[in-house]
């Protein structure tokens, strides 16, 4: 992948940071990142971190969740940077490693990891079949997979709007429906499978985040970022409000258990 094939360059990472928190490349922050896991016991197990971005949640894992391996993968060269920036600045290089991958099967063996974690980084990912028959191959015996992603509400054409949005987004988004979901997760031969549906909660969230870019912060953010990037991205969240409020665009979390 080249630079200009980037997904996510060093003036993507900060503007995202700056709208949800150091180290933070998706919504709600820490907040939301412990969610993903809420219930879950990660203390001294070995977490896969899929699209760890520019490295917060992995050294989360490890800090507050008590993880006592965290790898972090990411297929682009400036998030990875940012990522092993931030674990050495955590002091917990011993416990984080990030690594640059390439797209397709996880280089890792059968049955590595205790729990695999992903926020909002598999909607990357055209192939849901083939990710949930993966994570199930790499998890052990027990093991949960605790994800968040980005979903669209139907199998099918999307509608208008929703076209305009992905458009807008220009990051390769591949939703996939509830439904698909639900039915790779049991092909694979995941049980205890729950699919919950974020879209009230980011809906709110997405609001604040328009009037942030559009209000007293805007010219602020226009002199550190450009006027022309700060109106493409309230563009972006015009277009990204209106499926949200229809209910096309529905974040959900994930999670499904390897039967023992």
């Amino acid at each position: 992948m080249s630079d200009s094939e980037l997904l996510y360059d060093d003036l993507h990472i900060d503007f995202l940071e700056d709208l949800w928190g150091e180290g933070y490349l998706s919504p709600g922050g820490a907040e939301e990142a412990l969610r993903v896991v809420q219930g879950l016991d990660l203390n001294g197990k070995r977490v896969l971190d899929i699209g760890c971005g520019s490295g917060a949640i992995s050294v989360l894992l490890a800090t507050e969740c008590g993880a006592a391996e965290v790898v972090g993968i990411d297929v682009e060269r400036d998030v990875c940077a940012a990522a092993r920036r931030r674990v050495d600045a955590a002091g917990v290089a011993d416990r984080v490693k990030i690594r640059e991958v390439t797209p397709g099967p996880f280089d890792f063996a059968e049955e590595s990891f205790d729990v695999v974690y992903s926020k909002d980084s598999i909607i990357h990912i055209p192939d849901k079949e083939a990710l949930s028959a993966e994570v199930f191959r790499i998890l052990r015996p027990g093991g949960w997979f605790a994800a968040s992603d980005w979903l669209i509400s139907h199998d099918g054409e999307p509608s208008a709007d929703m076209k305009a949005y992905i458009t807008a987004e220009d990051l390769d988004f591949a939703m996939a429906s509830p439904d698909r979901y639900d039915k790779a997760l049991q092909a694979a031969g995941f049980e205890e499978i729950s699919l919950l549906n974020r879209n009230p909660w980011y809906k709110e969230v997405a609001e604040e985040e328009y009037a942030y870019l559009t209000g007293p912060e805007r010219a602020r953010l226009e002199t550190r970022f450009g006027e022309a990037f700060i109106a493409g991205q309230i563009g972006t969240w015009t277009a990204m409000n209106k499926v949200l409020a229809s209910g096309e665009h529905c974040p959900h979390h994930l999670r499904a258990r390897r039967p023992r």
